[in-house]
């Protein structure tokens, strides 16, 4: 079950409001912030420094976020986004991505075969414009709906959908 703000709080300093068990957030959202990361970005050295960084600003952004404006997850991916736009805009403009190793019985054709494939999909993901990038990475590196990004990037659901469908028919068509 993903962390929302009405799942894991306790009583803040004072008693007055409640904010997250930020242990209970960290442990939750971290594999998705850093799927975000590493799908968008896919330097590993890189993107721990990344997650840390997108971590250290939501606790010292926690009494900015405004539950009636969308869930806790939503909050802390917008700062994620916008780490990654920091970081990107001081960096050159496209990094390799650097699959996740998996915990499965390899040989060394099937390293071959997917590093080929790794190095094939990100050719092509670079060819996308930086807003079908960015919901490519939004939709399968971080693994969130259409709605959490059509709030993320302000346009709508069905705007996100077509461009994440006329994406995808661009990646297969070219693959």
């Amino acid at each position: 079950m993903r962390f929302e703000q009405s799942a894991v709080t306790r009583p803040a300093e004072g008693g007055a409001t409640e904010e997250p068990d930020w242990d209970a957030v960290y442990a939750d959202q971290l594999p998705r912030v850093y799927a975000y990361f590493r799908f968008r970005l896919g330097v590993a050295a890189e993107i721990e420094d990344l997650v840390s960084r997108t971590f250290e600003k939501a606790w010292r952004s926690r009494h900015r976020y405004r539950r009636d404006l969308g869930g806790f997850s939503t909050w802390l991916l917008k700062i994620a986004q916008n780490v990654g736009i920091d970081y990107l805009r001081s960096r050159r403009p496209h990094v390799d991505i650097d699959a996740v190793e998996l915990a499965t019985e390899r040989t060394p054709e099937m390293d071959l075969e997917r590093s080929s494939d790794l190095a094939r999909l990100t050719r092509l993901i670079g060819g996308l414009s930086e807003r079908e990038r960015e919901l490519v990475s939004l939709k399968y590196g971080a693994d969130i709906n259409n709605i959490s990004i059509a709030k993320l990037t302000g346009l709508s659901v069905g705007n996100v959908a077509t461009i994440l469908h006329r994406a995808v028919q661009t990646l297969r068509s070219r693959w």
